[in-house]
């Protein structure tokens, strides 16, 4: 039998947001998946999940894209929202080295689209459903004992900042709005020298997506449920 939860996956063509869409799908949830053209796994496991998949294409930096899959959702359709985008350069890199148009793009991607996504679509989840967005612990100021990955650790900080300015405009909203940290999975951006797989990340992630629900307010943490500092 099939289940009648519902998620809205943005950013779902490879890596993590298509193993986030495999692992919901494989709980027997019905998924709502974006990617930004193309024909990719995604479409090609479709026929192993039939009338339990439908895929949309959405480049998550065109604001035109956001507004015409926002058109075509109902309200309150979806148990959890799972906005996924996100672009890193490497561990090396400066913010003194950067060009302006790597940085911009890093910001725009990371940061401002997230954020441009979920005050759109946030109408489409459920009163006591979940929103979450992709981030990461370089994105905590606190744990930034290392260094590296400098852009990419300021595009997620800024995505934590906006993320909580959403929270307090919504304050009054139900939905449990979630930050939630994959761990380094071994993924296209990753890298092969990352400290998890795929099957070590994903199934925490959903599970502590399941254990937010219901539960208002701002969360920050990690695919064991750990609290993250900010």
């Amino acid at each position: 039998m099939k289940s009648s939860n519902k998620v809205l996956i943005i950013g779902a063509s490879r890596g993590l947001g298509f193993a986030l869409a495999q692992e919901w799908l494989s709980r027997n949830w019905n998924v709502v998946a974006t990617v930004r053209s193309g024909n990719t796994p995604l479409h090609r496991i479709k026929q192993a999940f039939p009338g339990q998949i439908r895929v949309e294409q959405m480049d998550v930096t065109e604001s035109s894209d956001i507004e015409a899959l926002a058109d075509r959702l109902p309200v309150h359709e979806f148990d959890v929202l799972y906005v996924n985008a996100g672009i890193a350069l490497g561990p090396e890199d400066r913010a003194d080295e950067v060009t302006t148009e790597d940085f911009s793009r890093l910001m725009v991607t990371n940061a401002l689209s997230p954020i441009r996504i979920i005050e759109r679509l946030y109408d489409k989840v459920k009163e006591q459903g979940t929103i979450a967005v992709m981030s990461s612990s370089l994105g905590s100021v606190t744990l930034n004992e290392s260094g590296g990955w400098e852009v990419y650790r300021a595009s997620k900080a800024a995505l934590n900042m906006l993320m909580r300015s959403f929270a307090v405009r919504h304050a009054s909203a139900s939905q449990s709005l979630a930050l939630v940290d994959p761990g380094w999975v071994r993924t296209d951006m990753g890298g092969a020298d990352a400290t998890l797989s795929i099957d070590e990340s994903i199934p925490g992630i959903v599970d502590q997506i399941a254990a937010s629900s219901g539960k208002a307010g701002l969360h920050y943490y990690n695919y064991r449920g750990e609290t993250l500092p900010w």
